[in-house]
Formats: C-alpha cells, sequence, structure tokens
C-alpha cells in the first residue's frame, strides 16, 4: 500500500481536569525524524508519545506540538521565596538605617520589589495525563493515517499508469530485438556493397560469422527478463501492506540500470527512441517515490 509521507491532522480531547490538543505534520525525510514540543512539565512523557508515533508511521519527518490545559484546581499555585524576601527586608532595613528613613517596611513594599511569589505547577496523576495524551494523540495518528492513505491512492495511481507505459514499451522493445541476427546480416550485405560498389563478391560465410559476432554482442534479452521481473516486483510491492518506499527506490535505480544497458547495447533507432522514452517516465516514477513512506 502506497502511503504519501506528506499530510497533517488536528486532535482534541478533553476530561473533568484536562484540555489535550495534538497538531501533527509530517514531510518527505529518507528517515523516521520525529520533533516534539511539549510543555517542560510534561517532558516526562516524551518517550511514550514518540514510541506510539513510531508504532505508526515507518518513514519521514514528524512534527508533533501537544498543548495541555489542567482545569484542575490544585493543577497551580504559589510559593514563596523566603531567601529572596529576606534579602529584600534586609536591604530595607540597610536603607532605613544609612538614611535615617521612618517609613514602615509593607507587605505592598515587598511584594512590590517582585520575585517573592514564584508559580508552581503540580504535576497530575501521571497515570490518567498519558491515557488523555495517548487517546488523543491516538485520535491525530488515525486522522493523519487517513490522509496519508488518500495522497498514496493518487501517487499509487499515477505509478500505475507510468509502469502500464513502460510495460507497453518493454514488449515494443522485446519485439524488435528479435531476429537480429537477419537484421545485422542484411545492413552488413547493404553496407558492403555500398563500400565495393558491387565489383567484389561478398562471402556469405564471413558475412554470417561478422553478422552472429554483432547480434551476440547487441543481445538484450536477459536485460528485458529483468526489466519485466522488476516491474512485476514493482506491482506487487505497491499493493504491500507494507511501507513500500525504500523498497521501490531500489528497484527504480535497477530498472534504470536494464534500460541503460539496453541503450547501450542496441542500434536500432527506433528502440533507441523507446528507451528515452521509458528513462523520462521513470525519472517522473523517481520523483514521486519521494514522497512515499
Amino acid at each position: 500500500m502506497i502511503k504519501s509521507m506528506t499530510a497533517y491532522a488536528n486532535s482534541e480531547k478533553t476530561t473533568d481536569e484536562l484540555a489535550i490538543t495534538v497538531d501533527i505534520r509530517t514531510y518527505n525525510s529518507r528517515h523516521i525524524d520525529i520533533f516534539l514540543r511539549i510543555p517542560p512539565t510534561y517532558q516526562v512523557l516524551e518517550e511514550k508519545i514518540k514510541s506510539l508515533i513510531g508504532d505508526r508511521i515507518a518513514r519521514g519527518r514528524v512534527e508533533v506540538r501537544i498543548q495541555v490545559d489542567d482545569r484542575a484546581d490544585e493543577a497551580a499555585g504559589l510559593e514563596i521565596d523566603h531567601a529572596r524576601a529576606k534579602a529584600i527586608v534586609a536591604a530595607y532595613r540597610e536603607l532605613k538605617s544609612e538614611f535615617n528613613l521612618e517609613n514602615d517596611i509593607t507587605l505592598d513594599l515587598l511584594v512590590g520589589a517582585g520575585g517573592i511569589f514564584k508559580p508552581v505547577e503540580k504535576l497530575p496523576n501521571e497515570e490518567a495525563l498519558w491515557t488523555t495524551v495517548k487517546d488523543c494523540t491516538a485520535l491525530a495518528l488515525d486522522d493523519l493515517e487517513a490522509m496519508r492513505r488518500t495522497e498514496g491512492d493518487f501517487i499509487a495511481g499515477d505509478i500505475g499508469r507510468r509502469l502500464d507505459f513502460i510495460n507497453d514499451c518493454l514488449k515494443q522493445i522485446k519485439k524488435g530485438s528479435k531476429d537480429l541476427l537477419m537484421q545485422y546480416q542484411e545492413k552488413l550485405k547493404e553496407r558492403l556493397s555500398i563500400l565495393t560498389q558491387n565489383i567484389v563478391e561478398l562471402d556469405d560465410a564471413r558475412v554470417a560469422q561478422e553478422a552472429a559476432f554483432l547480434a551476440d554482442r547487441s543481445d538484450i534479452s536477459e536485460e528485458i527478463v529483468r526489466a519485466a521481473s522488476h516491474l512485476n516486483q514493482f506491482n506487487q510491492i505497491m499493493n504491500d501492506v507494507k511501507p513500500a518506499g525504500r523498497k521501490l527506490n531500489f528497484l527504480l535505480q535497477e530498472l534504470n540500470r536494464e534500460f541503460n544497458t539496453m541503450g547501450s547495447k542496441i542500434g536500432n533507432a527506433e528502440t533507441a527512441h523507446l528507451i528515452i522514452d521509458v528513462k523520462s517516465e521513470l525519472e517522473k516514477i523517481r520523483e514521486q517515490i519521494q514522497n512515499v513512506e
């Protein structure tokens, strides 16, 4: 099954005490790269979240942003920075003594100095938090996978049409490569007749020998068989449920190698044009494969 590596999904989940929002964006990448942004207080869940994502996505750059709104009464509080308060009081007393000030050190004065109170976030029950985050992330991954499959279907359709064209070209190449011996015999006789102006009588046995040598050097039957096998495997992998990108990319390289070899061996202009058309289609498939998981 073909899946695109480019997609986006968002999900939200709310309980009595928590409101979770998960945004996931995926992009092309040769490997699996997960980048997670989550409030520092909840980074204890980072490895669990990455593991959850890694179980569902095999390849691509994955950017995840998780927001947590803890609505519990005890979720946030304040604590007094006693050391800072004592330092401020001592500084005020020193100023009063040095400048003979009569002002009292009041609570408003201390609070106005700043830094006396510090916000303290209290973690909710980790198990309850993880359950909610996991469920919300799973919902986002479901939507993400649906989008990746939909986009993958379009890619698979485009690749399938190009593979059909390549298969047709391969059949024509195979047909054009038949009877090479007879083709070279006729070409040799024609060329030699032009060169000798039909003055010299041609040795049919020698012509046949040279033609057989040229035909053997130009034989592409093995390359045709391998190319057909690669095309068949390509279709099978595209229909497999496992991630296909890496395998398809490898087969694409092998197909290019086979058609390059055919192009270097064959001397037929019509066949050479077919091979150029095939290589053009292979390049277009390669561009599509870059976006396949």
